[in-house]
This record gives structure tokens, C-alpha cells and sequence, in this order.
């Protein structure tokens, strides 16, 4: 189980968020109409997550610290109708067998209402058949594989960022309508999670993929770097990069290709376009010019200073989570992720039952956790298990990311 201590809070985040004791209770209905799960009593809503603190994914361990500090944030307010989050993160260090174990330790001994936000694409394909089994809500997936918005094989599965696959699509419209006769390199993870990018390029050239396509190379997550693969694309004669990686791999691909002096336009992938974790260790030098996407709002951004959920945002980091690294995009992601969860607990009120997280899961309208950007919210229903569908082109420009274009769908409906 990690072990983190939010710095300037003086809580450490050891299995919970908050202790439970001693705190006040706000009135609620009679106890007759109460509905509750496992995990939930009147004081208390327990929520389990994995999330790869170590190993080679650990990048994204600040998304699990932003969460505990969000929550601890709602615990310190009174928390949701008088009860108090209780958050049981464990380390699952991207590996699929240790994600199986400590996930079946939050709901076999932890006693979890839920399973929240765990990462990764392997990690959740290993737990997902487990924990529809068993009737337990695996709610907004840290990974945009296509898979979690199967809400009839899969009905207690539910992502929540874009898919990799409508992020794919969303790259192959703007190749064609800008770079039409590009011949196009693609490094990809080995696995589901590249496996489903590559998909979603395809799908959105069509017949072109055959001519524009010239080179595919895959690496593997155990591999320690990715400079064999970049010369092997520079080689093919590609002049239009997509970089399908984890934030380890890309660094390593930026820094690399200008290293070599290759100069094709680049796509990097979302999940990989941190400034704080990604960009700045490649050095900005070698970014420029880079293009992704996005849908959350960049709490840096000169523009947005005024802006009243960035405003917000500053107020809880800087409470909860004093001197982070404001270009690291997982505090935003972590927020917004962790607002929506709230969201769909407040929405439950009193029916805290397994059941009914779903049925709120799948009622979103509208729904806005403050750090999307404008024109982007979140809706589900019954049949539309993809909460967020739409994502704005940009570019890494100086030492910033700099938005682009109107707002795009990769729909998957």
C-alpha cells in the first residue's frame, strides 16, 4: 500500500484519507430509507484504487496523490451528506498479477464500495472480468482504452477520459486535411494500450493507411529505451511521426530524435503531454513544434489566470498539495477525475448501494469538474458509457502548449 504524505497538510495517506472518528455527523433522512453497500455506514463511504506509484508507469503516481488530497478536501468540508471518504490506494507498479492482488484485497478485505480510477490499459483488463463478477463498480478507468464503454458485456465497467481510438481518429483527420501525402512513421507500446491508438489511426485514414503508413515499430514496456526504434523509423524514410508512448518512452523518443537530427512533424499521444513529467525532461528545445491533443484546461496558461476553475484549482494545490509542479498535467486529471466521483456520490444521497453508483455513473448531464476546457463536459447514459468525447488540437510552442482549432469529436457512437 503506498505511503505518501501531502506535503504542508500533515496527513499521511496510509490506507485513508482521514481518520473517522470523532467527526460530525450531518442529519439525514430516517435510517428505513437508507440504502447502503459494502464500505458505506453513516459516517463512512470506503473507496478502493491501484495506481502504479513504482515501476515503470510511475509517472502517474501523482494522480493517486492529487485524489487523496481532493478527498481529504471534501473530508475537511464535512464530507458527502455528513460521511467521510475513505481512500485505500495501493501500488500496483503497472503489473497486471499485482494489480489482480491488490484489487481483490479492496474488495475481499478492504471491503470497498468501489474500485476508482485504476491505471493503465493491462492493469484494468486484468481486474475488469473479476470485478463484473462480483457486482463491483469499476469506475472511471485512468486509461482510454475503447473496451470500458462496453456497458452490455461489461455493465459495471465504465471509463472516463477520451478513448485512444477517437484520439487516433481526431490525428488521422488533421494528417488529411493538412499533411495529405506525409509519410508516416508510428512508434507504439506493445500492448492493448498502443495496440488501441494504432486502431484508431487506421480507422480514421481508411484507404490511405496502406500508402501513408510506410513504418510501424513496437517496444516493449520492460525495454529500457526506445533509440533503436527511432533510428529504425528515421530509416523508413518517415517524415510525420506518431509517438504512441508512456511518459518514460516519450521523453526518451523526443529527446532522440532531435538528437539524430531527424526533423519530421511529430504527434504525440495525450497521456504522454505533460509538460512537468514528459516535456521539460526531453528539453524544451527539442520539443518545439510538437502537436497532441487535449480536453482539460492548463492551469499555467497566461489566458486563463482569470479563469474560475483554474482559480479553483490554485486554491486546492496550494492548500493540499503546496510546491507541486504546476506543468505536471496529472494534477489536473487527478482533480477533475476525483470531482466527478464526487459528483456521483452526492447524486446517490442516501442509496449508496453498488447498484446505484452505476445508475448515477450513467446519469451524467452536462456535467463540468471545472479543468475541462470550454465546450467540453461530461455526459453518460444508460447506453453511453464514454463520458468525454471531445478533444482540441495544440502545439508546444516556447514552454507551453498552445491550443488550436475548433473542438473535436472521436466519438465512438
Amino acid at each position: 500500500m503506498i505511503r505518501a504524505t501531502l506535503r504542508g497538510a500533515g496527513v499521511a495517506v496510509v490506507a485513508a484519507v482521514a481518520a473517522l472518528s470523532g467527526l460530525a455527523v450531518q442529519a439525514s433522512p430516517a435510517t428505513a430509507q437508507k440504502k447502503y453497500g459494502p464500505g458505506v455506514t453513516d459516517t463512512e463511504i470506503r473507496i478502493g484504487n491501484i495506481m502504479p506509484y513504482s515501476g515503470p508507469a510511475s509517472a502517474y503516481g501523482s494522480i493517486g496523490t492529487t485524489e487523496a488530497a481532493y478527498f481529504r478536501k471534501i473530508n475537511d468540508e464535512g464530507g458527502i451528506n455528513g460521511r467521510k471518504i475513505t481512500f485505500i490506494s495501493y501500488d500496483d507498479a503497472y503489473s497486471p498479477p499485482k494489480a489482480v492482488e491488490q484489487v481483490r484485497k479492496l474488495v475481499e478485505q478492504d471491503n470497498v464500495l468501489l474500485v476508482f480510477n485504476p491505471l493503465g490499459t493491462p492493469s484494468n483488463t486484468a481486474i475488469q472480468k473479476y470485478l463484473n463478477q462480483k457486482g463491483v463498480p469499476h469506475l472511471f478507468l485512468a486509461t482510454g482504452a475503447t473496451k470500458w464503454g462496453d456497458y452490455q458485456n461489461n455493465p459495471w465497467t465504465m471509463g472516463w477520459q477520451p478513448t485512444y481510438q477517437g484520439e487516433g481518429r481526431i490525428y488521422a483527420r488533421y494528417i488529411l486535411d493538412n499533411y495529405p501525402n506525409a509519410k508516416i512513421g508510428i512508434l507504439y507500446q506493445h500492448d492493448d494500450f498502443g495496440r488501441d491508438y494504432l486502431q484508431g489511426l487506421k480507422d480514421g485514414l481508411g484507404d490511405k493507411a496502406k500508402s501513408m503508413i510506410v513504418s510501424e515499430v513496437s517496444y516493449e514496456l520492460a525495454s529500457p529505451t526506445v533509440d533503436a526504434e527511432i533510428l529504425k523509423l528515421r530509416s523508413s524514410g518517415a517524415d510525420l511521426f506518431v509517438n504512441i508512448t508512456t511518459p518514460k518512452f516519450a521523453a526518451q523518443a523526443i529527446r532522440k530524435v532531435a538528437e539524430i537530427g531527424w526533423k519530421p512533424k511529430h504527434l504525440l499521444v495525450n497521456v504522454s503531454s505533460s509538460v512537468g513529467a514528459v516535456i521539460k525532461p526531453a528539453g524544451f528545445q527539442n520539443a518545439q513544434g510538437i502537436m497532441s491533443v487535449n480536453y482539460v484546461k492548463d492551469p499555467t496558461d497566461p489566458g486563463l489566470k482569470d479563469d474560475p476553475g483554474v482559480k479553483e484549482w490554485n486554491v486546492f494545490i496550494d492548500k493540499y498539495l503546496p510546491g507541486v509542479d504546476k506543468t505536471q498535467s496529472n494534477y489536473v486529471y487527478g482533480y477533475n477525475v476525483a470531482r466527478t466521483m464526487v459528483q456521483v456520490l452526492k447524486q446517490a444521497g442516501d442509496d449508496l448501494t453498488r447498484e446505484n453508483i452505476m445508475k448515477q455513473a450513467a446519469n451524467l448531464k452536462n456535467f463540468d469538474p471545472g479543468m475541462l476546457q470550454e465546450g467540453i463536459t461530461i455526459n453518460t447514459s444508460p447506453t453511453d458509457f464514454y463520458p468525454i468525447e471531445q478533444e482540441r488540437m495544440m502545439k508546444f510552442s516556447g514552454d507551453r502548449w498552445e491550443n488550436f482549432g475548433p473542438v473535436l469529436s472521436g466519438a465512438m457512437k
